[in-house]
């Protein structure tokens, strides 16, 4: 692959801790990238791919699918029409409700890319990322529940900003879901649940299209409470239709017309930069300054 001149894209879709080597063999060699998340294992491997493809005139870019979900594309626009007013509390979960360990092996074992932090963690550190920019400081609780784990499976990180903070948590024993979004503002508040068919139809083997795909069933709409003009309304909010296609023409529009990555390797730096701060938290049992 790496020497077939006709291909210009590689992605790198293998186990975390192989990441940062299959990526820079892929740069090194002067093809584009997209790696899948976790970037990297550590700080120091994203920052030198970032670098790296900075140097070589790459694309590099992480796949953050779940900026694409239907249910956060539709907490952006409520956060973009500012109907809840200035936001001063946020909060984030991925939960799932798995008391056994998982099949895949290296998920199980201990290495540089297991464990939860670097498997769930970098979904809604993305996207606290994505819609609220770098924090100040970081908290972090990291936790080991299930019965004979050797590897994190609980997380609770608190992002300390300003006037605002965003907590994020990801655990194995949720058997009743938690609302995957919940954010109050000053004027008023919005809550989703995880309601995206996009992963669950791939799996049962659906192809993509782009009039339905990505459409929530009904059921899982957010719910508004705020006030607009005085006025005191309490109701449910259609859910936006999700689509992984558009990170892959960003991909294409980068690579193609010198556009910005839609995931740059900055953007997995930060992400990197944040879990980081949260092992160093739970380890030191204090908050972290960036």
């Amino acid at each position: 692959i790496l020497e077939d001149k006709s291909i210009d894209l590689v992605i790198v879709n293998t186990p975390i801790d192989t990441h940062f080597e299959y990526a820079k063999k892929v740069l090194l060699a002067g093809k584009h990238a997209i790696v899948e998340k976790s970037f990297t294992s550590n700080l120091a491997e994203a920052i030198e791919l970032a670098a790296l493809a900075k140097e070589k005139g790459l694309k590099l870019s992480v796949f953050q699918n779940r900026r694409w979900d239907s249910e956060l594309k539709t907490v952006k626009k409520i956060l973009d029409s500012k109907l809840l007013g200035e936001i001063v509390e946020a909060e984030f979960h991925f939960d799932r409700y798995n008391p056994v360990l998982s099949p895949k092996v290296h998920k199980e074992t201990v290495n540089s890319g297991s464990g939860i932090m670097k498997d769930l963690g970098p979904h809604i550190i993305d996207q606290a990322l994505y819609l609220f920019g770098l924090p100040n400081a970081v908290f972090a609780d990291i936790r080991f529940t299930r019965d004979q784990t050797v590897i994190d499976d609980y997380l609770d990180i608190l992002l300390f900003y300003s006037n605002l903070r965003i907590r994020l948590k990801a655990g194995f024993f949720v058997r009743e879901p938690n609302p995957s979004y919940v954010i109050h503002g000053k004027k008023g508040s919005f809550l989703k649940s995880r309601g995206d068919v996009q992963e669950d139809e791939l799996k049962i083997g659906k192809k993509p299209n782009l009039t339905t795909w990505g459409t929530e069933k009904e059921g899982h709409e957010g719910l508004l409470h705020t006030e607009i003009d005085g006025k005191i309304i309490k109701e449910k909010v259609p859910t936006l239709q999700g689509n992984y296609y558009d990170f892959f023409e960003g991909v294409h529009q980068a690579i193609a017309n010198d556009k910005t990555e839609p995931v740059t390797a900055q953007d997995g730096v930060n992400v990197m930069r944040i879990i980081e701060a949260a092992f160093l938290s739970n380890e030191q049992k204090k908050t972290i300054d960036l």
